[in-house]
């Protein structure tokens, strides 16, 4: 006795056409996979198109309706087309799903798709028919990287926070907070620069200052609210923590404004370092209020004895180089210049 079968009752580009599917596949599954943006789509044996949803029109780009009765070879260049056949065919011949990567020139572009088919029971008249899905796979591949770097975030937070806590059972509260911070304060940040000024005159050696800034929400972020900025600026006080020594002294100068003393280090070996900083803030995500917030940074690098001679000069230095990574675009560092010929100035 054949299987009961029931008309497509959903809002479809076919549902005028009564075609029907099995009862165990039922139109709040295909409802489903409309919302999340898959394509689905249900073939005959000859491999004509008796029902394409709209986003699979789209993905063509031809209007709805306008698939039904044709197939691969009459939407895809021919190597492509006959690749779809073939695991069409393929997929007929079994009695379970069969998975696949497919690559299609559709809609003015190429385009990546994982594929998933399975033969449905025949039809009263024995006809055969194959369903069909298709999942952007670069779509896919992304979110399972953004999966695979979220986690490795929470990972490295878990651990800082037992970190933290190890910290808290030792000291107070207050204390234990701003060693896991790890920031120095402006008064000390001022301290620690007249000091590696007075050692560097008397030892002849360079030390480097940086200047850095967040820049506005990268393509691809939601916006920073207030309480998401200051996740962010939290976020990068750690990272300048992270990515220092124990003798340098990373500073929250006012506001989102940051400075680094890099102590005993020169120009080349400083931008580096700060070059590396910068790739890292880019592809950091923030979690807040359940999205995930990114954020670039703008640098300005300025060296000791090379381009300034004084405290105030080498921070003036600094702040004229970040000028400069952000006129240029942000997500840069920039070197400050040095004087030639005579010692630079204040």
């Amino acid at each position: 006795m054949p299987e009961a079968h029931r008309p497509l009752s959903m809002n479809s580009d076919f549902a005028a056409d009564a075609l029907t599917l099995p009862t165990d596949l039922t139109p709040a599954l295909l409802a489903a996979l409309d919302a999340q943006g898959a394509v689905w789509w249900v073939k005959d044996a000859d491999g004509h198109y008796l029902h394409l949803n709209r986003a699979g029109h789209e993905l063509f780009g031809i209007a709805p309706g306008e698939a039904r009765g044709l197939t691969d070879a009459d939407l895809l260049p021919h190597v492509q087309a006959a690749s779809l056949r073939a695991a069409d065919q393929g997929a007929l011949a079994q009695e379970r799903a069969v998975t696949g990567e497919h690559q299609i020139d559709a809609g003015g572009a190429r385009r990546e798709l994982s594929a998933v088919r399975i033969a449905l029971p025949p039809g009263a008249n024995g006809s055969r028919r194959l369903l069909g899905l298709w999942f952007d796979a670069a779509q896919l591949r992304q979110r399972s990287a953004e999966l695979r770097t979220a986690l490795h975030q929470l990972e490295q937070q878990q651990q800082a926070n037992e970190a933290l806590r190890a910290e808290i059972e030792g000291r107070g509260a207050r204390e234990a907070e701003a060693a896991a911070a790890r920031l120095v304060q402006r008064e000390q940040f001022d301290e620690f620069l007249r000091r590696e000024v007075d050692l560097s005159l008397r030892e002849h050696r360079e030390f480097a200052v940086v200047c850095v800034i967040v820049d506005g929400p990268p393509d691809g972020s939601p916006a920073h609210d207030a309480a998401g900025r200051e996740r962010v600026l939290e976020a990068l006080g750690r990272l300048l923590r992270s990515n220092t020594r124990a003798m340098d002294a990373p500073c929250r100068i006012d506001g989102e404004r940051f400075a680094v003393l890099l102590s005993g280090v020169g120009l080349a070996t400083a931008h580096s370092r700060m070059e590396g900083l910068r790739r890292q803030c880019a592809t950091q995500l923030v979690p807040v209020g359940g999205e995930a917030l990114r954020f670039t940074v703008s640098m300005g690098v300025a060296s000791f004895p090379h381009t300034a001679q004084t405290q105030a000069g080498l921070l003036g230095a600094a702040e004229v180089a970040l000028a400069q990574a952000r006129e240029r675009g942000g997500n840069r560092v920039a070197l400050a210049s040095i004087a030639f010929g005579g010692p630079a100035s204040a």
